[in-house]
């Protein structure tokens, strides 16, 4: 591929577990940099598409420049993208993969922001709840097919603050993955995203620590009364 042909190429983004805020509010932002099409899926198809219309009215009447389609559909249907993000917890993801279908991920490149974590809000802290592969990256990489381009990204941005448009994210997002095109093509996506900065984080096997962050910034912001807690690497 020629560098034009980098900078001109449409891809389409399909959000599995796309109704949460994390799923709906990633589509808003996706949507307003113009750059992306978006689908966003659910177990519900009509609940995705009631979805897929709140973001297109918000951004309407926000007066944004909507750049980027929105839709919704069930989760299947937005395997047909050319990035799938996956958007459900852990303990999901294996028989939400079953149900889809592995072979809708062949030669995708697919995106975790899956974090397992522990949690004990009455003592407020949070932990690293890893599986048996070392982290929920390699879990899914087992999952997929081995021609799956796996990714791992934005699990260090709180969940609430994608839906919060007039907030801007300036975070430093980490992002592993063993396929370096992928790496790039999904780090292409993440600076599409309000200031978010995106930053290679290694292969896979790094993956681990990135998702170990996120338990431990929510600790920090339960036991220190933090509304607005971060990660910047500068």
């Amino acid at each position: 591929m020629t560098e034009m042909e980098k900078n001109t190429t449409r891809y389409k983004v399909g959000i599995i577990g796309g109704t949460g805020n994390i799923g709906e509010g990633l589509a808003r932002r996706i949507c307003i940099s113009g750059k992306y099409d978006v689908s966003l899926g659910s177990r519900d198809p009509a609940k995705a598409a009631t979805a897929a219309d709140g973001v297109t009215c918000c951004l309407a009447e926000r007066k944004c420049e909507i750049g980027g389609t929105c839709s919704g559909g069930s989760n299947a249907s937005v395997c047909d993208a050319d990035i799938i993000i996956l958007s459900v917890p852990f303990d999901k993801i294996e028989s939400t993969i079953e149900t889809i279908g592995k072979s809708v991920f062949e030669n995708k490149i697919v995106v975790s922001l899956i974090n397992p974590m522990l949690r004990f809000p009455k003592e407020k802290y949070f932990l690293p709840d890893r599986p048996a592969e070392g982290s929920a990256a390699l879990a899914i990489k087992k999952m997929l097919p081995a021609s799956a381009k796996l990714t791992t990204a934005f699990n260090i941005v709180a969940s609430g603050k994608w839906m919060e448009l007039d907030e801007e994210l300036d975070y430093s997002v980490c992002v592993c993955s063993d396929d370096e095109e992928a790496k790039r093509i999904v780090m292409d996506l993440f600076a599409s995203v309000s200031k978010l900065v995106p930053l290679d984080a290694g292969p896979l096997a790094c993956a681990a620590t990135i998702e170990s962050i996120t338990p431990l910034v929510i600790t920090l912001a339960m036991r220190n009364g933090l509304k607005d807690v971060g990660v910047y690497f500068r």
